[in-house]
């Protein structure tokens, strides 16, 4: 049973590099939530395809910095608000059901505290420092 688990924790993480990967071109479709939830799935399912993921290009261009220096850029972060909003947005209005267009405020709320108030914003200079500390130790 414990592959089988595994099996679908990988195929749905491969699915989230591809619709990640889909977002990186259509600036309406966010890509670094699906790339956190792959690495998320890769470390569930194959310890081997978590290593080859964090080593792609893709992580680290999206996410490396992220999960380094639990901070992000002002521009990276309106870039993701942008796109989340979008969705949020587009998701709100053609829900039908009441019930859901609560769920997707909440989730959009919380989606601003995190980013507004968790997530530290750094400038590119601090974020070129502490990437090139990183890289010495």
């Amino acid at each position: 049973m414990k592959k089988v688990i595994n099996g679908i924790c990988v195929g749905l993480a491969f699915l989230c590099v591809a619709i990640g990967a889909v977002g990186i071109v259509l600036p309406f479709l966010p890509t670094t939530p699906f790339f956190i939830l792959a690495a998320a799935l890769f470390a569930k399912g194959s310890a081997r395809f978590h290593r080859w993921f964090l080593s792609t290009s893709l992580y680290k261009k999206h996410l490396d910095d992220l999960v380094r220096t639990k901070a992000m850029t002002k521009k990276s972060k309106c870039s993701v608000l942008a796109s989340i909003t979008v969705l949020l947005t587009i998701g709100f209005f053609l829900s039908p059901i009441w019930h859901a267009k609560v769920v997707i405020v909440i989730v959009a709320l919380a989606h601003y505290y995190v980013f507004l108030f968790r997530i530290r914003t750094i400038t590119e200079e601090e974020k070129s420092r502490l990437r090139g500390k990183e890289d010495v130790s």
